[in-house]
């Protein structure tokens, strides 16, 4: 049975004001936000294609949001984005739709229009577009469905568990650290501590034991966590 899932956005603002108020607002409207501070971290969690938009500033430090969008678009990640900015000219939204934005808002903009936005650019891309179904082993991760099924079994996760879970067997193989799990699961601006990955790794292994899973998801002391289907005696930190 299809859940009722809430849409995954990530705002990408270097102004906290800004960040905290579109966080609040678009959390009143049922969404699931995530924010991050500059261009490098806005790129690695867009990256993951764990999110269903992307509001993203162009006057970013580190990376501009031009850049970021280049990058994302180059590396295959069809992600929507609406670029978000105090630039009004013609130009430079040509620029930014030419880079593969799928829309542009000039700062200082109607929160009620950048809602109708954000819902127009998710109708647009239906609930499964670009998203796909992540496989490991046995176990399937549907990101349009947002359920998780090992061999023909259900496996029951909260749209928090599901999210963690997304990040880690779309990063398979790799050793996923607590601080970008906290990144791109809770966002930027919740007072959430490392421990409350740990409780929530604890919540979503238990469930996959529950179904013979377990032991795809494994942790490497001292540096994060690893989803691997590799039947390893050992995990050795890359």
């Amino acid at each position: 049975m299809m859940s009722l899932v809430k849409p995954r956005v990530l705002v990408v603002d270097d102004e906290p004001g800004v960040r905290k108020a579109l966080q609040r607002g678009l959390r009143a409207e049922g969404m699931d936000v995530v924010t991050a501070a500059d261009g490098p971290t806005g790129l690695q969690l867009a990256g993951t294609g764990t999110f269903d938009v992307v509001l993203l500033d162009i006057m970013l430090p580190g990376l501009s949001g031009y850049r970021v969008l280049e990058r994302l678009r180059k590396d295959g990640v069809t992600t929507p984005v609406l670029l978000v900015s105090a630039k009004d000219g013609e130009i430079d939204q040509a620029d930014g739709l030419d880079l593969g934005a799928d829309g542009y808002l000039v700062k200082p903009f109607s929160f009620v229009v950048l809602v109708a936005q954000v819902r127009a650019v998710l109708r647009r891309a239906g609930p499964e577009a670009g998203r796909g179904t992540l496989r490991l082993g046995a176990l399937a991760v549907d990101r349009g469905l947002r359920q998780v099924h090992w061999h023909d079994e259900e496996v029951p996760l909260s749209p928090r568990e599901f999210a963690l879970l997304e990040v880690l067997v779309g990063r398979a193989g790799t050793v996923v650290t607590k601080d970008e799990l906290l990144r791109a699961v809770w966002g930027e601006e919740q007072a959430v501590t490392r421990n409350l990955v740990e409780v929530y790794v604890g919540y979503v292994r238990r469930k996959l034991d529950a179904v013979g899973a377990g032991a795809l998801l494994r942790t490497v002391r001292g540096h994060g966590y690893l989803a691997s289907d590799a039947q390893l005696d050992e995990v050795i930190t890359p």
